[in-house]
């Protein structure tokens, strides 16, 4: 049972930036995403990496402003955000996926974090 843990949300400015980690631990590698969810709307998908860390995929109103990586060794995955703006305030959530490919899409995805509240201020 793979458990996932996020961490570094928090209230900034807009313009301002933060990283997301996401702890995994119990599993072996698996294709990693990010998703959000904002009060009264679905949950989206963010940004999303391959098991190996070489091909990437992100959503229009992330790409330019944020950065999903991993460290395999430390069974992590970051999402670097800047530029950050009022409309990205949502509960971002980790998710993996038994896939070595780049996976976008919520069903895809077989565990999930708890999630780490991002407020943008304007």
């Amino acid at each position: 049972q793979v458990q996932l843990v996020e961490s570094g949300g928090g209230l900034v400015q807009a313009g301002g930036s933060l990283r997301l980690s996401c702890a995994a631990s119990g599993g072996t590698l698996y294709a990693m995403g990010w998703f959000r969810q904002a009060p009264g709307q679905e949950r989206e998908f963010v940004a999303a990496i391959s098991w190996s860390g070489g091909s990437t995929y992100y959503e229009d109103s992330a790409k330019g402003r944020f950065t999903i990586s991993r460290d395999n060794a430390k069974n992590t995955v970051y999402l670097q955000m800047n530029s950050l703006k009022p409309e990205d305030t949502a509960v971002y959530y980790c998710a993996a996926a038994q896939e070595g490919r780049v996976v976008s899409t919520a069903p895809e995805y077989d565990y999930w974090g708890q999630g780490t509240q991002v407020t943008v201020s304007s």
